[in-house]
């Protein structure tokens, strides 16, 4: 029995702060206990609400209760979980231990919506609410968005945004279904200085899929192959008692295969509209660059007789949409994303210099320039002041002839190639902030681009790339290029006199060689030169 008179504002279950209690030997011994084992004190101190038991004693279940050692044993924890597996209660369990055994520490519950968060506080209340007295530290202060203890520790709960814990010194963070959150990546970069300024400060991040491309994607992937210092967990559909393949196909039947496969299955299906299927998606691996310096991050390097084309994306250098390139091999078969560019910050007019600079070494690669007004500029000023070769040109007549004009047919042409590019392994993109962008490339009305909050700037270099190879520019551009290798090969031939195909002299006296290509054009050498009899 809890005393009457030792509560918190008039309910008897809480105990209000500044209660002194002398411990008998057992309570010592099960506080101990407490303090050292989360899931001793859970399992025998906490109560849930069932849905159709209503009020009982929380059993954790044996996944469960691998989560709270995961979340006792790591500083960073990020959970897949299956939907309706009780992540959050076990959470919500973990948090309470934590506050209760840990003096003077912090911690901030975000969700996506400040109600959810609010939720899961009142889900703590309940459990401190079977907690004895003995166990409990007192309430200082409590309301539906905020905890005090009597220990000085403190519980804040508030919807996710980048000033919902600013100013505030935080020892553990627990975001809720972060997969559904807006904006997250501007959260997390405004937020993670404050989360790990302290040696002990912990983070857990759970949700179910939502997509690809979205911020706990990148956390839980990164984890995944150990590129961070968060540590994942996962809970599967099968974890849960009571779900057989029989519970599956009933789910379906009642939802759709994709629905259970992102909502139970785990799966990262896409933002459910993205132009590239969730599979070729999910199947993208970013590599490190060999090398990387003023935003230019190079994969490859050039190679001699290779040809390159360079498409370009070009801002007004703000801090807000980003000024892209990515050069791409195309001697090779798949194409290859050899090099690429991503700044938000560099200036339209230094910008042909920067070009100039990393497209020479590639064998003066062709440059493709989305006209815009910025990138009309840049293209002027690269093909007339700079004088670079090889900038794409469509004509003389006027000064937008210089790039290309991003028209909504271009587009099209563009997406549609892409799209069968890569589904179909035809292009090689390396490029992790490229493939970012892919993953939130989406489908709205009638064309496709980023999903709100992200950017398309390195899509689109893929997109003009891929209209471009579609093109009688591209076409011609490679039937040059196979022509002149005919003419190596044959004037190699020629050189080792390995049975030259005919000799003759012309009114000079000089002799000639000559051969019938496959297509049966004669073909004549005079000196070090090929040249078709027309």
């Amino acid at each position: 029995m809890k005393p009457q008179n030792e509560g918190y504002l008039g309910n008897p279950l809480i105990k209000r702060a500044g209660i002194e209690h002398q411990y008998t030997e057992k309570e010592l011994q099960e506080y101990l206990k407490c303090t050292e084992n989360p899931t001793y004190f859970i399992e025998n101190y906490t109560q849930i609400i069932a849905l159709d038991e209503g009020l009982v004693p929380f059993h954790l279940r044996g996944y469960q209760e691998d989560l709270i050692n995961h979340y006792n044993e790591h500083r960073f924890s990020v959970v897949l979980a299956s939907r309706q597996s009780g992540k959050s209660i076990t959470s919500c369990a973990y948090l309470l231990w934590y506050l209760l055994f840990n003096p003077e520490v912090t911690v901030a519950v975000l969700a996506n919506k400040g109600a959810i968060a609010r939720e899961m506080v009142a889900r703590i209340v309940t459990m401190l609410e079977s907690v004895p007295f003995f166990l409990q530290p007192g309430v200082k202060i409590l309301n539906k968005g905020n905890i005090e203890f009597g220990n000085d520790s403190k519980l804040v709960a508030a919807a996710t945004s980048s000033s919902s814990i600013r100013g505030m010194s935080i020892n553990m963070l627990y975001l809720d279904e972060f997969a559904f959150v807006e904006d997250a990546e501007t959260f997390y970069t405004a937020t993670y200085p404050v989360i790990t300024s302290g040696k002990n400060s912990k983070v857990i991040i759970t949700s179910t899929a939502n997509g690809v491309g979205n911020m706990f994607h990148k956390i839980y992937e990164s984890a995944i192959h150990g590129n961070s210092e968060y540590k994942h967990f996962l809970i599967n559909w099968f974890d849960v008692p009571g779900r057989d393949e029989e519970w599956k196909k009933e789910t379906i039947a009642n939802t759709s295969e994709a629905q259970f496969e992102q909502e139970y299955g785990n799966s990262f299906l896409g933002t459910g509209n993205t132009l590239i299927n969730s599979d070729t998606l999910l199947g993208m691996r970013a590599i490190d660059p060999e090398w990387n310096k003023e935003g230019v991050s190079v994969y490859e390097r050039p190679k001699e007789g290779h040809d390159y084309i360079c498409t370009v994306d070009v801002s007004k250098g703000r801090g807000l949409d980003y000024s892209t390139f990515s050069i791409f091999d195309v001697s090779t078969k798949p194409f290859n994303q050899v090099c690429t560019y991503r700044d938000n910050t560099v200036s339209p007019m230094i910008y042909p210099d920067l070009l100039n600079k990393y497209c020479r070494p590639y064998n003066e690669a062709m440059v493709i320039i989305e006209n815009n007004a910025e990138g009309s500029m840049v293209a002027s000023q690269l093909h007339y002041d700079i004088e670079y070769p090889n900038v794409f040109v469509q004509g003389m007549t006027k000064a937008e002839d210089i790039g290309i004009t991003m028209s909504r047919r271009i587009k099209r042409i563009g997406c549609s190639t892409m799209k069968e590019l890569l589904e179909e392994n035809r292009l090689i993109v390396q490029d992790r902030a490229t493939i970012t962008e892919l993953m939130t490339f989406i489908n709205k009305g009638k064309s496709f681009e980023a999903d709100r909050g992200y950017h398309d700037d390195m899509v689109m270099n893929l997109v003009l790339f891929s209209w471009f190879i579609t093109t009688d520019f591209f076409t011609n551009l490679t039937d040059k290029k196979i022509k002149d290798l005919l003419y190596s090969e044959q004037q190699k031939i020629i050189e080792e006199d390995l049975l030259p195909p005919g000799v003759f002299g012309n009114q000079d006296g000089r002799v000639e060689t000559s051969f019938v290509d496959k297509e049966g054009d004669r073909w004549f050498s005079d000196s070090n030169e090929f040249y078709r009899n027309k």
